[in-house]
């Protein structure tokens, strides 16, 4: 994929038309506005939409919509967008739950605070954390969680920068098109065949002095990967899932209904080598609706794999697909259940199993995380989780679950990367939804999920709508961590009878999208 340099670290969207389109595409009231109800307003340049798709997780979609601009879009919705006080007016003030306070904040800095340089997802092991950025990664010593410690900053620019560890091989995504593997390499377009992207892998025995040790190229690189360990634990096996194939890019052509395999040596990473590119989707997967991330997504690959090896099933969520998978045979995962939802799911972005393995919670990345849909607007049903059952190997609905607040319009807000606390007999999740914080909800009972704990910032601008928020917010060993886009890295502690007896339950590992048993 053809990608270019950000051109700022917050970066503004202000394009026309945006209100007709989601009227349209969502079934909303009528509007009645253009574009020329403020002559600042503006389409997207051609910078601002390159730093957008250089951003990811689809940003870039506002840039192709027509119609009128954010600023008109109430005077549109009429009753559905009917404007109530919004507790927050900047990015200095807090909405948060008695029960959650920030311990600890780390800025990004040096090179991690260069334009576009955005905090994405994180990796635990014992005292170490391992953060992803666009620009790479950094390393914190969290012994002691209220006092981080930055201990290494790894430049190797490539997003998303995803991240996944085991024992002390790190695995990172890189999603963006480099002149080649190496951490000097610069941008060059996907219409290059020299072009690389793919995954790196790094030795981490010393996590103050990371290790480069192998490349593997993957077929339109590596937007997430997830890990499955064999039981033997001699290997290590990486889904890589990557999409938006192009005719005009040699290593990502259409169809690409495939996700990529590689396998790694445990105890010589070095070695690691692509093993197998399964199809999961020969009748094409889903052909989506008439309007990309708005409408149900044609299915072309999968954003990301949430594997639970001790289980030996891993559930893909695969744009306009869910789908859950057998991975007992590691380098040839079988799809044995579809789902799609083309009323209110747009895009299917990650999954989390519960513990017991008998349900999974799907997000639906509604604009691809661009747009600020946590409004009335929008509804309480898209841009939501969406939750089943497992039943005789049958996804079954029960509910949607959505953050109560009403954001602002300057704020993008979606369902994004969360993890479950480790509450026995309880399921329980802490999940990020960019400028909306992060929520901590109860859905033990899949019908009637329920939120007890929240942080929640106010606006980057109460002028134009800015990327920003929590990417990824997991629980690891009694705290809650957040990577957020532009502030950097985030502690808190929660107190409350439903997750305080969590806090004994300590993981020598953690990676979100390789689920562990927290019951043995």
């Amino acid at each position: 994929m053809s990608h270019r340099s950000l051109p700022s670290a917050r970066t503004r969207l202000s394009f026309a038309g945006l209100a007709v389109t989601l009227a349209a595409g969502l079934g909303l009231a009528a509007v009645n506005v253009t574009a020329e109800a403020d002559p600042g307003l503006r389409a997207c340049t051609a910078e601002e939409y390159a730093a957008l798709v250089e951003a990811g997780d689809n940003f870039a979609l506002g840039c192709q919509l027509p119609g009128s601009a954010l600023a008109d879009i109430t005077s549109g919705f009429a009753d559905a967008l009917a404007q109530e006080p919004l507790p927050l007016t900047s990015e200095d003030e807090v909405d948060k739950s008695d029960n959650v306070e920030l311990v600890a904040h780390l800025p990004l800095e040096g090179s991690f605070a260069e334009e576009g340089a955005y905090g994405t997802d994180m990796a635990f092991k014992g005292r170490w954390l391992y953060d992803g950025n666009y620009n790479g990664f950094q390393v914190f010593d969290i012994k002691k969680p209220t006092e981080p410690k930055r201990v290494a900053q790894v430049f190797c620019p490539g997003g998303q920068g995803d991240l996944s560890i085991h024992k002390n091989i790190l695995v990172m995504s890189v999603d963006a098109s480099r002149s080649d593997d190496s951490c000097s390499s610069t941008a060059l377009s996907a219409t290059e065949k020299s072009a690389w992207e793919g995954l790196r892998v790094f030795d981490v025995s010393n996590p103050r002095k990371p290790k480069y040790v192998a490349a593997v190229e993957t077929d339109c690189g590596s937007h997430t990967q997830t890990l499955a360990p064999t039981k033997n634990g001699k290997s290590l096996f990486v889904y890589v899932s990557s999409y938006s194939p192009n005719a005009d890019y040699p290593d990502c052509q259409p169809p690409h209904d495939k996700i990529s395999v590689v396998k790694i040596p445990v105890k010589k990473p070095g070695r690691a080598k692509l093993a197998a590119t399964p199809v999961l989707f020969p009748d094409g997967g889903n052909p989506g609706g008439p309007i990309p991330l708005l409408t149900s997504s044609s299915t072309s690959g999968c954003h990301d794999i949430t594997a639970y090896p001790s289980k030996d099933i891993a559930a893909g969520a695969c744009m306009g697909d869910g789908i859950l998978l057998d991975i007992s045979k590691r380098a040839k995962p079988k799809v044995t259940e579809v789902v799609t939802d083309d009323l209110n799911f747009a895009f299917w972005h990650s999954a989390t199993f519960n513990n017991a393995g008998t349900k999974v919670l799907f997000t639906d990345e509604l604009g691809g995380g661009s747009l600020p849909t946590c409004h009335p607007g929008f509804g309480p049903t898209k841009g939501a989780n969406g939750i089943y059952d497992i039943v005789d190997g049958a996804l079954e609905f029960q509910s949607y679950y959505k953050i109560p607040r009403i954001q602002a319009l300057t704020e993008n807000c979606v369902a994004h990367n969360g993890s479950l606390i480790p509450v026995k007999g309880k399921d329980i999740m802490v999940q990020a939804w960019y400028q909306g914080g992060f929520s901590v909800f109860d859905f033990t009972d899949s019908a009637n999920p329920t939120e007890f704990a929240y942080w929640d910032r106010g606006p980057i601008s109460t002028t134009s709508l800015e990327l920003g928020g929590p990417w990824s917010v997991y629980w690891y060993n009694g705290h809650i961590y957040s990577s957020d886009i532009t502030r950097g890295l985030e502690v808190f502690s929660i107190d409350d009878p439903l997750v305080n007896a969590a806090k004994k339950v300590k993981m020598g590992t953690f990676n979100a999208q390789s689920q562990p048993s927290y019951a043995g």
